[in-house]
């Protein structure tokens, strides 16, 4: 494998997964992006230009596809609108990058024989129930649990993962898939969760919760994605899926408390807003047959660590994240969040 097509890849996890190819293997790479707001040149702008190239696109986009599909060894599909709620605000751009562009990339690597890799999320499974975090085996997500999506992008994320079977099956696409719990650490837009709060902390502001803070994330770092994610493309069987998590559950009241204590401030310095519609109370991810079956685990195993290391990058990275602050909570002030 020498040339990687990386769809997204000026996107947050997209971005991250290519600095990992870069940093850790010797292949050349493609990154088709749109940049939408939540994507950044800047973001893969300081690496060697001999290593990565940026094609603006739209992956919904046949012709600008299939060429660049043609020239590559494999497609990592990391391109995606991901925002709960901008899909509740106006669903259309989800179903037209997640359904229509995987279709048109599934329709490229198929006429071109070509690798394809896809990313998707756990939010397909629906949510789980809140649990006593004493227990000693809670209920998680596997590849085996049934899809119940319940937010407009993640029914356009749960047909994108359908779309990539039926082509394995219909038609033997070489493909994989994977779904990630939440990630978090650089480049990521201030208008998601741990993002937000970090640069509200930064301001000198407190940061927001959600209702009472109860909904549970299963976070991961998003080197440990990108690893994880190589390990597949290169090692996973065909027509499989892998589940990608580090073990890394965490309510949101525990999470904004614990940068609290990063900024020295009071356990309690925060504020409650009103709660996300149909906010999804669980997600859990047990990562077994990624971790038996190919033999990844998580550097970042130490939330706490990885936590520590993204608010230092938010703290050195101002330049990037301070002009999207104020549209971001003006957007969320005019929503009351």
């Amino acid at each position: 494998m020498e040339r990687v097509l990386v769809t997204g890849g000026a996107g947050f996890i997209g971005s991250n997964f290519v600095h990992h190819l870069v940093r850790e293997t010797d292949v050349a790479v493609t990154v088709l992006d749109k940049l939408t707001y939540a994507s950044s040149r800047e973001a893969i702008d300081a690496l060697p230009s001999d290593r990565v190239t940026l094609v603006v696109g739209d992956i919904t986009d046949a012709a600008t596809v299939d060429p660049l599909v043609a020239g590559h060894d494999a497609v990592v599909h990391f391109a995606a609108e991901s925002h709960n709620d901008n899909s509740l605000h106006d669903p259309s751009p989800f179903v037209q990058t997640n359904i229509v562009g995987t279709f048109t990339l599934l329709e490229a690597v198929r006429r071109h024989d070509t690798r394809f890799h896809h990313v998707s999320t756990d939010e397909v499974y629906g949510d789980l129930p809140l649990v006593d975090p004493s227990l000693d085996d809670p209920e998680r997500f596997t590849e085996s649990t049934a899809y119940n999506p319940s937010s407009p992008y993640s029914a356009s994320k749960a047909a994108s993962d359908h779309l990539v079977r039926a082509w394995v099956r219909s038609f033997g696409v070489q493909a994989t898939l994977s779904n990630c719990s939440n990630n978090y650490g650089p480049w990521q837009h201030v208008e998601k969760f741990i993002p937000r709060q970090v640069t509200e902390l930064i301001d000198g502001r407190q940061p927001r919760l959600y209702g009472s803070g109860a909904n549970v994330r299963d976070w991961i770092h998003a080197d440990d994605h990108s690893a994880a994610v190589w390990r597949i493309l290169t090692a996973g069987r065909i027509g499989e899926t892998y589940l990608i998590g580090a073990d890394g559950e965490h309510d949101n009241l525990t999470v904004v408390r614990m940068l609290l204590e990063a900024f020295g401030r009071p356990a309690d310095d925060f504020v409650h807003v009103t709660d996300r519609a149909g906010h999804d109370l669980r997600y859990a991810i047990d990562s077994t047959k990624l971790r038996t079956e190919l033999g990844w685990s998580p550097r970042y195993a130490d939330f706490a660590e990885g936590l520590a290391r993204t608010v230092d990058w938010y703290r050195a990275n101002e330049a990037w994240w301070r002009p999207a602050k104020a549209v971001t909570e003006a957007a969320y002030a005019v929503k009351g969040h």
